[in-house]
């Protein structure tokens, strides 16, 4: 068995908040979390933050950052871009856009967003794109392409923590194609009582992990919907070390290194009943670092076996889901590069990224 390493270079240093709840605003009551972000065609750099209003009902708003010496210290507020306007997008009882993650495209000329519709069965996959961060055009739900050999349809299950790679990669059969790595999740149970975790064929491990999934370049410039039918789903990475023993996920899009593609993640530890009500939940959410093989990017290279981040501010260990460090987006700034993350579901943080010698 090949011997993995956990030297991954990089490490992060928290700065402080950058975005807190503001009273004034009704859509912001329940926090601001878990940010997208990108540039605007005049070079601004914005983050689309979560805003989650009373009733957990989850909206993308738009905010430029403000840069004190080159640093992120503050936002300017400029409203929402996306909210739960589509009927897949709301149940009965719950409704949200959340958790974007952005990456801006240079071979489409677009950014590529993808979200989690909180519709009537739960978490789902969405994609939406723009070229100014204020107008965006939903592709609508992912459609993930059957695969015989899973033995299941991956459309059957909820899944989180979707992002673009900025640029083709190679595919499973090495053709040129845009990547998307996301997390399902197994356990059918709570929505439908009983019927308990459904496992794909070669899969033994029931925790959510990281897999990939792959559209072909080609067929993408054909027709930009193409990119909601991704196929040929492979596992990247599984819950590995301890603060990972319940689940992992794709933080921020990965990063081109010299070392590979690194893609910040997070793990998480502790107590997580089965449902989506965070205020049962007893968990630890950190961030670690994994490098990913250029020339096959489902292939680890190395992986931290401790958190590069974890809660340990007051802003970090105190919110409506205590002890959570979320990252979500990575921008560079005068050639610093900076991540942006979620602190216990209630604010945004920022963080400076280091390479180590």
């Amino acid at each position: 068995m090949r011997s993995l390493s956990t030297t991954v270079p990089y490490t992060l240093t928290r700065l402080g908040v950058l975005m807190a709840p503001d009273p004034a605003e009704p859509f912001e009551t329940a926090g601001v979390l878990n940010p997208a972000s990108g540039r605007t065609p005049d070079g601004r750099l914005h983050l689309l933050p979560r805003l989650v209003a009373d009733g957990n009902v989850s909206r993308v708003g738009l905010a430029e950052v403000e840069l004190r010496d080159g640093v992120p210290v503050g936002v300017r507020r400029q409203g929402v871009v996306l909210a739960p306007d589509e009927g897949w997008e709301r149940g009965l009882h719950n409704a949200g856009v959340e958790d974007p993650r952005t990456t801006w495209v240079p071979g489409l000329g677009r950014h590529l967003m993808t979200y989690v519709a909180y519709g009537p069965l739960g978490p789902r996959l969405a994609l939406a794109t723009s070229t100014d961060l204020r107008s965006w055009r939903r592709l609508g739900p992912v459609q993930f392409a059957y695969q015989p050999d899973l033995d299941t349809d991956l459309n059957l299950f909820p899944n989180k923590d979707a992002v673009f790679f900025p640029e083709p990669v190679p595919g499973p059969d090495g053709r040129p194609c845009y990547a998307m790595l996301h997390r399902p999740m197994w356990d059918l149970g709570w929505f439908r009582p009983g019927e308990g975790v459904h496992l794909p064929a070669g899969t033994t491990d029931e925790r959510p992990g990281i897999w990939i999934s792959y559209v072909p370049v080609d067929e993408v410039h054909a027709d930009l919907s193409a990119l909601a039918r991704p196929r040929n789903h492979r596992v990247v990475a599984l819950s590995e070390f301890p603060y990972e023993e319940l689940k992992i996920g794709a933080g921020p899009p990965p990063l081109r290194v010299p070392e590979g593609w690194l893609l910040i993640h997070h793990g998480v530890t502790g107590h997580a009943p089965s449902g989506w009500d965070p205020t049962t939940q007893r968990v630890e959410y950190s961030a670690g670092a994994m490098l990913l093989d250029p020339a096959d990017p489902a292939r680890v290279l190395a992986r931290t076996a401790e958190p590069i981040l974890a809660p340990d501010t007051e802003d970090e260990k105190a919110g409506t889901v205590p002890n959570v460090v979320f990252p979500t987006a990575i921008e560079e700034v005068d050639g610093v590069r900076y991540v942006f993350y979620g602190m216990a579901d209630t604010k945004i943080g920022v963080a400076r990224l280091d390479h180590t010698p």
